[in-house]
């Protein structure tokens, strides 16, 4: 009896092996039967929304998985006929049930999509997306749950949203394109990368890679209640965008209804300003010296608007903090806010803004003045301690401002060589070329130091004082701009010295007549009671209208041209003991009628002399002799 039953018992798991084996030996001849190429066109129809067209015969394999191979497969809108595919894939692989093959079924939970071409329109945002299915279990899903969300914004009923199964997609060396004048143009390419999204009403995952611009890039987007997102509900959402130029991150909540909006933790970081802006093509400031740039807000965004609070800044590691807001809703972009910095290159960041050269670097050939025409800024800075190149500055208040093709760098306060500096740089681009203003008013400040920063170390009084200039006029670069600038320079120093001149040594030579070089008498130091100095300044020359410096014993004043493009010097001048009124040059006689005009008599002890030469190695020459009054 034990045996029969043994039998029994063989006898029905040989003939179960047996079914088996046949049903499988038989399925791919059931699947090329049954599951035929129209019929996986329908359910990837029905799944996506869109019309898929499979040209090239299916191939099932059966190991290691059972699976259908298609060719040549389309995904067009139903809609647009004559519209190219929104998606084209050269092979798409298809994981399916091998027990739904057999009953005449078609099921799937994977789909490889190899080499697919996706293209993508720019919308009003100026994102590029995708044409979007007009039916479709994901189009119905997103239907039924938006009913769910208007039903109850706040709190939607999650148990009601569809369970319809989504599965996964990946996606192999793919490209995205756009119609530009008719022609396909490359976005993205080497696109690889899958969506995971089990089920309608569960979480889903997106991680893709890429080439954008020339860089690799990577994307990594999840949210629990992407259908409530999809619905224009509100639902947790994570981002990380990295490539070498930049990262970004944002961690919060976010909506895509038609006032849509994120709320959340955002951080970016860029290396270089200068890679990120010109890997962007966002046309600004082509010679921008920031280096690395980090930012960490709290941020809220709304259709139109983007608040940053609570910021974190650092440029070049020099860390602030302030607040952001960002305005889309104009023609142009509009930011505006205040950043306070412990310490800051008000260099570096006046050449994002501005086409000014970075420090430590030549000045740009040309200015490029277009990103003024592509954003509008107004943004207040502050630093306890700031660089401005070899100047050093403390409590600074500054304002950076472009708008309507005008950008401007104001330094309204700052502490600087014991006293008070104001600086102020335009650009502004007109029909006839951009115009370019420069302002400085430094008060009651150290001149030496003053001068020392300036790079003027010949013949400066050292003391307090305050210096103003004014230029103003055409320029294309910077070159230009010093040799057609107009304006005005105006010095007034207090009592102090004057360093650099050795007056008895002076005085010697300048009787004994010939030439010789400032060199020889600059060993020694004139205290003085005060100077002043005023220029008028035409195409690069500085013609000085005033200049005087009081001395115990004598007075010293000079009058002429300096080139300050060339640095070439052409001066008259004078020392002469107090009480007698200076004389700014050699005056002449009037002649009368028919007569040689004659040389009228010098003022004695007046020695006169004239400088030539340039700024770094003057040379003097006696005009006349006159008793030094030593």
């Amino acid at each position: 009896m034990r045996s029969s039953l043994i039998r029994r018992g063989v006898w029905v798991i040989g003939v179960a092996v047996l079914v088996i084996a046949l049903a499988v030996a038989a399925l791919p001849l059931i699947a090329s039967t049954r599951i035929v190429r129209d019929r996986i066109a329908w359910e990837l129809s029905a799944w996506s929304g869109f019309r898929v067209t499979i040209d090239g015969s299916p191939r099932i394999e059966v190991w290691p998985k059972f699976r259908a191979i298609l060719s040549d497969v389309t995904l067009s809108q139903w809609t647009e006929t004559d519209a190219p595919p929104v998606i084209e894939a050269e092979r798409v692989e298809v994981d399916l049930s091998a027990m739904a093959a057999v009953q005449g079924d078609v099921q799937f939970s994977t789909a490889r999509l190899v080499r697919p071409t996706i293209r993508v329109e720019r919308k009003a945002s100026g994102l590029y997306l995708p044409p979007l299915p007009t039916g479709g279990r994901i189009t119905r899903s997103i239907d039924t749950a938006r009913g769910v969300v208007t039903a109850n914004p706040q709190k939607p009923d999650l148990g009601r949203l569809p369970s319809d199964p989504f599965g996964i997609v990946e996606f192999r060396d793919g490209r995205v394109v756009t119609s530009v004048g008719g022609k396909d143009t490359e976005i993205l390419s080497s696109l690889s990368g899958q969506v995971n999204w089990a089920a309608m009403n569960s979480d889903a995952a997106l991680t893709a890679t890429g080439i954008w611009r020339g860089e690799s890039v990577q994307i990594d987007f999840s949210s629990a209640k992407p259908l409530v997102l999809f619905a224009g509900g509100v639902a947790p959402v994570t981002l990380a965008f990295k490539a070498a130029p930049a990262t970004l991150s944002f961690d919060g909540v976010a909506s895509m209804s038609e006032n849509g909006y994120l709320n959340g933790q955002a951080k970016f970081t860029a290396p270089s300003l200068r890679r990120l802006l010109e890997w962007s093509q966002a046309g600004m400031a082509p010679g921008a010296a920031i280096g690395s740039v980090s930012v960490a807000s709290k941020v809220a965004a709304s259709a139109g608007r983007a608040k940053f609070e609570n910021t974190t800044v650092a440029l070049d590691n020099n860390p602030g903090m302030g607040a952001l807001d960002f305005s889309f809703s104009e023609p142009l972009p509009v930011v505006s806010g205040t950043l306070a910095f412990d310490a800051l290159d008000l260099r570096s960041v006046l050449s994002a803004f501005t086409p000014i050269a970075p420090a430590g670097q030549a000045g740009p050939g040309e200015f490029d003045t277009g990103f003024a025409d592509k954003i509008n800024l107004d943004l207040r800075l502050s630093a306890a301690h700031a660089t401005a190149g070899p100047i050093q500055l403390a409590d600074v208040a500054a304002t950076a401002q472009v708008k309507n093709g005008l950008a401007v760098f104001d330094i309204s306060d700052a502490s600087a060589f014991n006293g008070n500096i104001q600086s102020s740089l335009r650009f502004d681009r007109k029909p006839d070329g951009t115009q370019v203003e420069l302002r400085l008013l430094a008060s009651d400040v150290d001149t030496g130091a003053f001068a020392t920063a300036a790079g003027m170390t010949r013949l400066v009084p050292a003391g307090t004082g305050t210096v103003s200039v004014i230029l103003k006029g055409p320029g294309k670069a910077w070159d230009s701009i010093f040799e057609n600038a107009d304006g005005s320079f105006s010095a007034t120093f207090g009592p102090g010295s004057l360093n650099g001149l050795n007056l008895p040594a002076f005085l010697k030579r300048n009787e004994q007549g010939g030439f010789f070089a400032l060199d020889d008498v600059a060993d020694g130091s004139l205290p003085i009671d005060g100077a002043e100095i005023k220029a008028s300044i035409s195409k690069g020359v500085a013609r000085l209208d005033k200049a005087e410096v009081n001395a115990q014993k004598y007075k010293i004043w000079l009058s002429g041209i300096a080139s300050y493009t060339g640095r070439g010097l052409a001066l008259s001048g004078g020392i002469i003991p107090n009480g007698q009124p200076a004389q700014q040059q050699p005056a002449q006689q009037p002649a009368a009628a028919g007569q040689t005009a004659v040389q009228a008599p010098q003022p004695s002890k007046q020695s006169l002399f004239f400088v030539g030469g340039n700024w770094s190695t003057p040379f003097i020459s006696p005009i006349s002799r006159g008793v030094s009054g030593q």
